[in-house]
């Protein structure tokens, strides 16, 4: 192989519009019938909208948020808890396995949708205090990991 025998591989043949004879790009060469796009210097600037006011202005600039260290729960309702049996101890790994939480997140939150009859301990996260009370008014106790 000699220098002026190489090629590139990966060289596009370049569109050549305005041509006709098969190549689909004759007459208007791509751009439809006048109107600001098929105009020579025509189109418009990235962020535009028509008019629009666009998005970049239409957001807030200054202050802060939180956003990306929030706290997310996993939650469940007392009324699913309604599933296990009397006396049992119900903790994070017991209720990934049973399917009722999915991914932990940052850790699990007992809410109080729902009723609740047996004597159960929830150990959890956090506690909302509906919840609590339901599980406490049943003889059951509540425990924060």
């Amino acid at each position: 192989m000699k220098l002026n025998e190489l090629q590139n591989l990966n060289a596009k043949t370049r569109k050549r519009v305005g041509r006709g004879a098969g190549s689909g790009l004759g007459k208007t060469s791509g751009k439809g019938h006048k109107g600001q796009n098929a105009r020579s210097g025509g189109g418009v600037r990235p962020g535009f909208e028509g008019g629009q006011l666009p998005l970049f202005r239409r957001l807030s600039k200054r202050g802060f948020n939180n956003y990306n260290f929030r706290t997310v729960y996993a939650t469940v309702n007392v009324g699913d808890l309604e599933r296990f049996e009397e006396g049992t101890t119900v903790t994070k790994e017991l209720l990934i396995e049973v399917g009722l939480v999915k991914k932990e997140l940052d850790g699990i939150k007992i809410l109080g949708n729902g009723e609740l009859t047996k004597k159960l301990t929830v150990k959890a996260n956090k506690f909302s205090s509906t919840a609590k009370t339901k599980i406490e008014n049943v003889g059951g106790t509540t425990e924060v990991i």
